[in-house]
């Protein structure tokens, strides 16, 4: 049977959907060659790590429930709760803690470079 419907779009995996919730929220081209934007809410249980990991590009990020460690590479360690925004610059390796009491969740919008994969563990 043929069908006019154009193939579902292929994205590499992101390594960080085996460890934490991570649902895609849309996709779509940037103005910037060579980038798209991909945002996704992600979802830590308590005392969950994301692991150390980084990007393709930026990653800005907002708390929408429960509090959140962040650690980033050649920064300060905060402790982030709901309302609260961040930014992660490409490739710099950082890992994200849930303190409770219940999940954290949090919106990330990530300029990245197309075909890569989102986030990669670095160990």
């Amino acid at each position: 049977m043929a069908t006019d419907a154009a193939p579902a779009a292929v994205h590499p995996t992101d390594e960080l959907a085996t460890t934490l919730r991570r649902t895609e929220v849309q996709r779509g081209p940037s103005s910037i060659p060579g980038r798209e934007i991909v945002q996704v809410l992600t979802e830590i249980p308590v005392g969950v790590e994301s692991g150390w990991h980084t990007h393709p590009g930026e990653e800005v990020g907002y708390i929408v429930a429960g509090t959140v460690e962040m650690r980033v590479q050649d920064a300060d360690t905060v402790v982030l709760h709901a309302g609260d925004g961040f930014l992660i610059p490409p490739r710099r390796p950082h890992n994200a803690r849930d303190l409770g009491p219940g999940t954290g969740r949090m919106l990330s919008t990530y300029i990245v470079e197309i075909g890569q994969p989102l986030a990669t563990l670095t160990g």
